[in-house]
């Protein structure tokens, strides 16, 4: 029988990964009927543990992780060619670990440390506000996330973080279209679920709307996933509703393209019918007809300064550290004035 992982037995378990961690390493803090049920899976899966992660931790590790929310965004790319940059720099080596599904990104980041004995961990995306400050901090190894905001206070004194103002860039960008002329301006969005981004978003498109005296109109937003499929599913469900649009700020330049390829195919012309104004500025926009509208997220030195932060905490001791970097508002042809 094929052997399974930590998160495999966590999933038949119905329990989280860290606590089939614990109970692996024998610790004391797991209810005993979880523990029994636990190990019972283990043993009728034939359940071999890792041993280069139980067994071999007094070995040292020079190994930095990186971890990356979804496997479709290429937005991260660039941030990942720049993090390997910098941690090759070091003498140390990169490890690049995927989590597309939907299991909590602490947990999994947690179960990623101890398996792969890291040094430190780069998270790139992701929700961490869910977390056990204790467990994080028993760990002695620093975790960055990047690209996405740590929500509560109490969270920021155990991660640390590089990212943008999120609600600030999307309020320039709707702010630019309302300066275009436009008022039926749509939105197309991961909604107030996704806290860390998709919120921010949507209250700076928000905002921008009520500085031009224009009312939030809830039929014009559509909810997206970070891919080509449901930006364009996301469009047609606006432009089947006739409400006039004019314009569209999508949260991401992936949404924002397949939007476009929905205009198209609708037999509509951008930006003259419907401009449209993206996010992120990855490499695709530039090649797109007509070039998209976008905002620029500084991706290289995300990366970088995730590095920088990360052997700060680890080599010097220092604390845990939160920068904002810049955004920029990339003007190119799929945006145009109305009046």
């Amino acid at each position: 029988m094929q052997n399974l992982n930590i998160k495999d037995i966590a999933k038949i378990a119905g329990v989280a990964p860290s606590t089939v961690s614990r109970v692996l390493n024998n610790r004391p803090d797991v209810n005993e009927d979880t523990r029994e049920k636990i190990l019972k899976i283990m043993d009728e899966y034939n359940y071999i543990p890792n041993n280069s992660a139980r067994n071999l931790k007094i070995i040292e590790s020079n190994t930095i992780g990186v971890l990356v929310k979804g496997i479709y965004n290429p937005f991260f790319s660039k941030i990942i060619q720049s993090i390997e940059e910098k941690i090759r720099e070091k003498g140390y080596s990169m490890t690049l670990n995927y989590n597309y599904d939907d299991s909590n990104d602490i947990e999994t980041a947690i179960e990623l440390i101890k398996e792969k004995r890291l040094k430190g961990l780069v998270c790139l995306g992701g929700n961490f506000d869910d977390l056990d400050i204790e467990q994080i901090q028993s760990l002695s190894t620093p975790i960055v996330v990047a690209s996405s905001n740590i929500i509560e206070k109490k969270n920021r004194k155990a991660l640390s973080s590089v990212t943008i103002d999120n609600e600030k860039a999307a309020f320039e960008a709707v702010d630019y279209l309302c300066s275009l002329g436009h008022e039926k301006i749509g939105i197309i969005t991961t909604g107030e679920s996704d806290r860390s981004i998709g919120r921010l978003r949507t209250s700076g498109y928000k905002k921008a709307l009520e500085k031009h005296c224009i009312e939030f109109d809830p039929k014009l937003l559509e909810i997206g996933e970070y891919t080509f499929d449901s930006g364009y599913d996301a469009m047609n469900k606006l432009l089947d509703k006739n409400l006039g649009l004019t314009a569209l700020f999508a949260t991401s330049d992936i949404m924002a393209i397949g939007a476009a390829k929905a205009v198209l195919s609708k037999g509509l012309s951008v930006p003259d019918d419907i401009s449209i104004i993206g996010f992120d500025d990855i490499e695709y926009t530039s090649y797109f007809h007509p070039s998209l509208t976008t905002i620029k997220q500084p991706q290289e030195d995300i990366g970088h300064e995730s590095v920088r932060i990360l052997f700060e905490i680890l080599q010097e001791k220092k604390k845990h550290r939160h920068i904002i970097l810049e955004t920029e508002l990339v003007a190119r042809d799929s945006c145009k004035a109305i009046k």
